[in-house]
């Protein structure tokens, strides 16, 4: 398992491509689904910027996992993994807005998406309780994986850090990118295409 969580954090960035590509070949927008694919993917990004303002710019590294601190401010707060569940929610939100083999490529994609990330948080949980030892252990029996708990965290494990919306926006430039140019096809095959063949 350490294995497969190290070859997938290193190329995660890539390893939603091949779903991209399905969806940008076969999709089908509608105007529904881009609405709520859309709030879907700023709802995923929202909860991204939010976690990576006090995570900093660490949250970009390919080499192997790690971390100066245990960030328990933010969205860090209810769940451990704000940033995967962040990416779960924008990859879902692109192909609900692609409209691609709904339900079923969406489908495919969270369950492969969690899988990845089950497989990555393994590692990283285990560096985690390697370094930072007792503390992360309370962390971890205070708040879930990827399901919100809405309580105050002990003392002892409260993170100091500085809120910096500047270095999230700049840490999320990639994303940011990304989702532009995906929607931008989508939304582009769907004024330009699908209208034209409505009107036939």
């Amino acid at each position: 398992m350490k294995k497969i969580g190290f070859f997938l954090f290193q190329y995660r960035s890539y390893t939603p491509l091949p779903f991209v590509f399905i969806m940008i070949i076969l999709m089908k927008p509608t105007a529904l689904s881009l609405i709520i694919g859309a709030a879907v993917v700023i709802s995923g990004e929202l909860i991204r910027t939010w976690a990576v303002s006090y995570a900093g710019s660490e949250t970009r590294t390919t080499d192997g996992v790690g971390g100066s601190n245990l960030v328990t401010q933010g969205p860090f707060s209810y769940i451990r993994n704000p940033l995967y569940l962040g990416n779960i929610m924008i990859y879902t939100g692109i192909g609900l807005m692609s409209n691609t083999f709904f339900p079923y490529l969406q489908i495919a994609g969270l369950i492969y998406f969690f899988f990845q990330y089950y497989c990555i948080i393994f590692n990283e949980e285990d560096f985690l309780r390697g370094k930072f030892g007792k503390n992360f252990e309370l962390y971890c029996s205070s708040v879930n994986r990827f399901f919100p708990k809405f309580r105050s965290l002990p003392a002892e494990i409260r993170s100091d850090l500085i809120f910096d919306i500047k270095e999230g926006l700049r840490s999320e430039k990639r994303s940011l990118q990304a989702i532009i140019i995906t929607s931008s096809i989508i939304l582009i095959y769907f004024f330009f295409v699908t209208n034209q063949h409505q009107n036939k």
